[in-house]
């Protein structure tokens, strides 16, 4: 009896060992590092060029063949679907109907958290609107600093290319060089045109693809100082040179306007800040002192004129400290 006991024993761990192993193969494979990235460059390749419509339409069926009911009917609707470029643009790992999900979930928990202040049911609606955006401004916010990545590693890449074109290599072996040797999120964007035109891709629609997947400012000169190479000859290593250099140059101006600019956001940021901190500091000191703003009519008068003027200031101010170079 004792040697059936053990034998139980083990055959239960083992098996317990295997479903786990079993469960961590599943969600590796929807899951994981591999799968992510499978999907990424499927989602890049479908965000690419809109004439290629067939290939689009097959890349996004086999994107959505495992979506549940929800995404499917996200996707469906196509005012929404500019957001699939946004998040591919961001680099994030998000779906569309996760964005859109949280953008609809955030504002009925903040609104559902306000029902236990004292705060106006139409202020608790109004921040509960405001919170709602915040998904959204977060792709917005991780999508600009992945541009400027890219933008800041364009003259170190076309430097790459031109290199590997004067000790002889093709382009096309250039461009995987870069998708190799380079960081990312540079690599990465190179790497799918690399693909791109290793499965036949024409060269021109490959590098189109690459500018509509990734639109930063110096990126299409790029584009066309190749293309016009490869319909005139020259000497493109020469040309792309002078790109990095340009490029470069303008960076330099740009950080310099940067600095002087800095005291002016600053400035903006604690003019904007200032209220919203003073208001909450007295909330929680005093909760009665500023409730007369919104259960006196002139008060919620004077709240409505104060937006007005604190919205157009902001404004103003951004436009002042904008500067582009």
């Amino acid at each position: 009896m004792a040697s059936i006991f053990y034998a139980f024993i083990i055959l239960i761990f083992v098996a317990v060992v295997l479903a786990f192993e079993g469960l961590y193969l599943w969600w590796n494979s929807r899951h994981g590092a591999s799968a992510r990235r499978i999907e990424s460059r499927i989602r890049a390749l479908s965000a690419g060029d809109p004439v290629q419509q067939e290939h689009s339409t097959i890349l996004k069926r086999r994107t959505l063949r495992d979506a549940n009911a929800f995404e499917k009917l996200v996707m469906s609707v196509p005012q929404l679907r500019p957001l699939d470029s946004l998040i591919q643009q961001s680099g994030l790992h998000w779906s569309v109907a996760r964005l859109v999900g949280m953008s609809c979930a955030i504002p009925l928990v903040v609104f559902a958290a306000t029902l236990f202040t004292r705060a106006p049911l139409a202020l608790s609606a109004a921040g509960s609107l405001v919170m709602g955006a915040m998904p959204y401004l977060y792709v917005t916010y991780v999508r600009s600093k992945r541009l400027d990545k890219l933008q800041r590693q364009l003259p170190d890449a076309a430097d790459t290319i031109s290199r590997a074109l004067r000790a002889g290599h093709s382009f096309p072996s250039a461009i995987g060089i870069v998708s190799t040797e380079f960081a990312e999120p540079t690599a990465g964007e190179f790497r799918i045109t690399f693909e791109e035109i290793n499965y036949g891709v024409p060269l021109n629609e490959a590098l189109s693809n690459l500018v509509k997947r990734v639109p930063i400012r110096d990126l299409p000169y790029f584009v066309i100082a190749v293309l016009i190479q490869r319909e005139t000859g020259g000497n493109l290593a020469e040309v792309l040179d002078g790109i990095a250099s340009l490029i470069r140059e303008r960076y330099k101006l740009f950080d310099k306007v940067r600095v002087l600019a800095a005291e002016g956001k600053m400035s903006a940021w604690v003019l904007g800040l200032l209220p919203f901190v003073t208001a909450a500091a007295m909330m929680a000191l005093n909760p009665k002192f500023l409730a007369v703003l919104w259960e006196d009519p002139a008060g919620l008068k004077l709240i409505g004129v104060l937006a007005v003027m604190m919205v157009s200031g902001i404004f103003w101010m951004r436009q002042i400290i904008r500067i582009r170079v």
